[in-house]
Protein backbone atom coordinates (compact mmCIF):
# COMPACT_ATOMS: atom_id res chain seq x y z
CA UNK A 1 0.00 0.00 0.00
CA UNK A 2 2.82 2.45 0.78
CA UNK A 3 5.22 2.99 -2.13
CA UNK A 4 8.62 4.58 -2.54
CA UNK A 5 8.46 8.38 -2.31
CA UNK A 6 10.70 8.94 -5.28
CA UNK A 7 8.41 6.92 -7.52
CA UNK A 8 5.44 8.94 -6.30
CA UNK A 9 7.29 12.16 -7.01
CA UNK A 10 7.92 11.08 -10.60
CA UNK A 11 4.24 10.20 -11.05
CA UNK A 12 2.88 13.39 -9.52
CA UNK A 13 4.46 16.41 -11.10
CA UNK A 14 1.27 18.43 -10.80
CA UNK A 15 2.82 21.19 -8.68
CA UNK A 16 3.00 24.37 -10.71
CA UNK A 17 6.54 25.35 -11.65
CA UNK A 18 6.22 28.67 -9.80
CA UNK A 19 5.21 26.87 -6.59
CA UNK A 20 8.05 24.38 -7.02
CA UNK A 21 10.47 27.28 -7.52
CA UNK A 22 9.21 28.97 -4.32
CA UNK A 23 9.68 25.74 -2.38
CA UNK A 24 13.22 25.28 -3.72
CA UNK A 25 14.10 28.91 -2.86
CA UNK A 26 12.81 28.56 0.71
CA UNK A 27 14.60 25.23 1.17
CA UNK A 28 17.86 26.77 -0.03
CA UNK A 29 17.36 29.81 2.20
CA UNK A 30 16.67 27.61 5.22
CA UNK A 31 19.84 25.65 4.53
CA UNK A 32 21.90 28.82 5.04
CA UNK A 33 20.02 30.73 7.76
CA UNK A 34 21.36 31.34 11.24
CA UNK A 35 19.41 33.68 13.51
CA UNK A 36 20.13 35.13 16.95
CA UNK A 37 18.45 33.47 19.92
CA UNK A 38 17.96 35.74 22.93
CA UNK A 39 18.40 34.41 26.45
CA UNK A 40 15.05 35.75 27.69
CA UNK A 41 11.84 33.98 26.90
CA UNK A 42 8.95 36.17 25.76
CA UNK A 43 5.92 35.74 28.02
CA UNK A 44 2.57 35.31 26.35
CA UNK A 45 0.88 36.47 29.57
CA UNK A 46 1.85 39.52 31.62
CA UNK A 47 4.78 41.61 30.32
CA UNK A 48 8.16 41.43 32.10
CA UNK A 49 11.31 43.53 31.89
CA UNK A 50 13.21 43.15 28.60
CA UNK A 51 16.61 41.48 28.49
CA UNK A 52 18.85 42.28 25.53
CA UNK A 53 21.35 39.48 26.09
CA UNK A 54 21.86 37.33 23.03
CA UNK A 55 22.36 33.72 24.04
CA UNK A 56 23.51 32.20 20.76
CA UNK A 57 23.01 31.94 17.03
CA UNK A 58 20.84 29.03 16.03
CA UNK A 59 20.82 27.25 12.70
CA UNK A 60 17.25 26.75 11.51
CA UNK A 61 18.26 23.38 10.08
CA UNK A 62 19.07 22.18 13.59
CA UNK A 63 15.77 23.52 14.94
CA UNK A 64 13.41 22.58 12.13
CA UNK A 65 14.91 19.64 10.27
CA UNK A 66 15.86 16.35 11.91
CA UNK A 67 16.99 14.49 8.77
CA UNK A 68 17.88 16.80 5.87
CA UNK A 69 18.34 13.91 3.44
CA UNK A 70 14.71 12.77 3.85
CA UNK A 71 13.02 16.11 4.42
CA UNK A 72 11.11 18.29 1.97
CA UNK A 73 8.64 21.17 2.12
CA UNK A 74 5.21 21.72 0.60
CA UNK A 75 2.79 24.64 0.59
CA UNK A 76 -0.75 24.06 1.87
CA UNK A 77 -3.75 24.97 -0.23
CA UNK A 78 -7.11 24.98 1.56
CA UNK A 79 -8.46 24.90 5.10
CA UNK A 80 -9.30 21.26 5.83
CA UNK A 81 -6.59 21.09 8.54
CA UNK A 82 -7.26 24.44 10.24
CA UNK A 83 -8.01 22.90 13.67
CA UNK A 84 -4.58 21.22 13.59
CA UNK A 85 -2.99 24.67 13.18
CA UNK A 86 -2.39 24.20 9.45
CA UNK A 87 -3.68 27.13 7.39
CA UNK A 88 -3.98 27.95 3.70
CA UNK A 89 -0.56 29.12 2.47
CA UNK A 90 1.40 27.51 5.32
CA UNK A 91 4.58 25.64 4.54
CA UNK A 92 4.90 22.13 5.91
CA UNK A 93 8.18 20.45 6.72
CA UNK A 94 7.71 16.78 5.89
CA UNK A 95 9.99 13.84 6.70
CA UNK A 96 9.55 10.85 4.41
CA UNK A 97 11.65 8.57 6.66
CA UNK A 98 9.23 8.68 9.59
CA UNK A 99 6.66 5.91 9.91
CA UNK A 100 3.11 6.91 8.98
CA UNK A 101 1.56 5.87 12.28
CA UNK A 102 -2.01 6.16 13.43
CA UNK A 103 -2.79 9.76 14.44
CA UNK A 104 0.08 11.37 12.49
CA UNK A 105 -0.52 14.20 10.03
CA UNK A 106 0.72 13.02 6.64
CA UNK A 107 1.10 14.23 3.10
CA UNK A 108 -0.59 11.53 1.06
CA UNK A 109 -1.60 10.75 -2.48
CA UNK A 110 -4.89 8.91 -2.80
CA UNK A 111 -5.76 7.70 -6.29
CA UNK A 112 -3.56 10.39 -7.82
CA UNK A 113 -4.80 13.28 -5.66
CA UNK A 114 -2.49 14.99 -3.17
CA UNK A 115 -3.73 15.88 0.32
CA UNK A 116 -2.62 16.59 3.87
CA UNK A 117 -4.70 14.78 6.50
CA UNK A 118 -4.45 12.93 9.80
CA UNK A 119 -3.99 9.19 9.27
CA UNK A 120 -6.43 7.07 11.24
CA UNK A 121 -6.64 3.30 11.30
CA UNK A 122 -9.77 1.87 12.92
CA UNK A 123 -11.34 -1.56 13.09
CA UNK A 124 -13.41 -0.44 10.10
CA UNK A 125 -10.40 0.44 7.95
CA UNK A 126 -8.03 3.26 7.03
CA UNK A 127 -9.13 6.91 6.94
CA UNK A 128 -7.66 10.29 6.03
CA UNK A 129 -9.17 12.65 8.57
CA UNK A 130 -9.64 16.40 8.10
CA UNK A 131 -9.29 18.78 11.03
CA UNK A 132 -12.21 20.96 10.04
CA UNK A 133 -15.85 19.92 10.61
CA UNK A 134 -16.79 21.37 7.20
CA UNK A 135 -14.97 18.43 5.55
CA UNK A 136 -15.82 14.75 5.61
CA UNK A 137 -13.36 11.97 6.50
CA UNK A 138 -11.97 10.15 3.48
CA UNK A 139 -12.21 6.38 3.60
CA UNK A 140 -9.30 4.59 1.96
CA UNK A 141 -10.64 1.43 0.32
CA UNK A 142 -8.41 -1.63 0.34
CA UNK A 143 -8.01 -1.45 -3.46
CA UNK A 144 -7.15 2.29 -3.47
CA UNK A 145 -3.75 3.54 -4.57
CA UNK A 146 -2.46 5.26 -1.43
CA UNK A 147 1.04 6.67 -1.24
CA UNK A 148 2.33 8.40 1.89
CA UNK A 149 4.85 11.05 0.89
CA UNK A 150 5.84 11.67 4.49
CA UNK A 151 4.92 12.74 8.01
CA UNK A 152 4.47 16.44 8.80
CA UNK A 153 6.97 17.52 11.46
CA UNK A 154 6.63 21.31 11.47
CA UNK A 155 4.28 24.01 10.21
CA UNK A 156 5.50 27.47 9.19
CA UNK A 157 2.89 30.18 8.87
CA UNK A 158 2.81 33.93 8.90
CA UNK A 159 1.10 35.89 11.62
CA UNK A 160 -1.13 38.44 9.94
Amino acid sequence: MIENWLGEYRQLRSVKESEASDIRMLAETLSHVSLPLFASRVPAGSPVAADDLKEADIDLNDSLILKPETTFMVTVKGDSMINAGIHDGDMLIVDRSLPARNGKVVVAVLNGELTVKRLERTSEGLWLMPENPAYKPIEVPEEAALFIWGVVTKVIHSVE
